[in-house]
């Protein structure tokens, strides 16, 4: 069975590593601890890696957060991959710092990666694993607060949320979404 996992982010080195792009690094994580490397390819970096036989497609787009939906509709096109085998991983300001949620559907919560998507694809049924970045920021200063980097209390536990979000991913293309939702979501 084949997957495409899709990490959310901003190319460039001045979003490396930010709030906004939590979603490269978990695959990028995820692509290390595999082993398996990126290459640029059309509307983004791919990897592929396997788990007891099942193809992961790691995706990086390269088109800009707003306009993910391309890139996520064109891989899944390319590989042939049902919208049930898609799954995004999202930075998200609703959610406490390092908090994890994963979802079979949902509004894009304001987020312009996933409205861009949701347009794209014309439905807001795909699964997403929502990272939380917390929201202690000023009045005003969000779109500051996602682009910078983390607190160095963050970077302490950042680690091992990032461990554990490729741990949901895995569940998720061996075990489904409902299993992991209910193994992964108290934690």
């Amino acid at each position: 069975m084949q997957y495409l996992i899709v990490g959310l982010g901003n190319i460039g080195a001045e979003y490396q590593h930010t709030r906004h792009n939590i979603g490269f690094d978990v695959i990028d994580n995820l692509a290390q601890d595999a082993g398996v490397r990126f290459s640029d390819q059309r509307y983004g970096a791919i990897a592929e890696m396997k788990v007891k036989g099942h193809i992961l497609t790691l995706l990086k787009p390269s088109t800009y957060m707003n306009l993910s939906g391309n890139a996520v509709r064109y891989w899944m096109q390319v590989k042939k991959i049902p919208l049930e085998n898609v799954l995004v991983i999202v930075d998200d300001l609703a959610l406490p710092f390092g908090s994890l949620r994963l979802r079979g559907e949902g509004s894009n919560a304001g987020h312009n990666g996933l409205k861009h998507i949701q347009e794209i694809l014309g439905t807001t049924q795909y699964a997403r694993l929502r990272f939380g970045i917390g929201n202690d920021y000023p009045k005003g200063r969000q779109i500051e607060y996602v682009l910078a980097g983390w607190t160095p209390e963050q970077l302490e536990i950042l680690p091992k949320r990032i461990d554990l979000a490729g741990q949901i991913i895995q569940s998720f293309c061996l075990a489904g979404i409902q299993r992991t939702m209910n193994d992964f979501n108290k934690r």
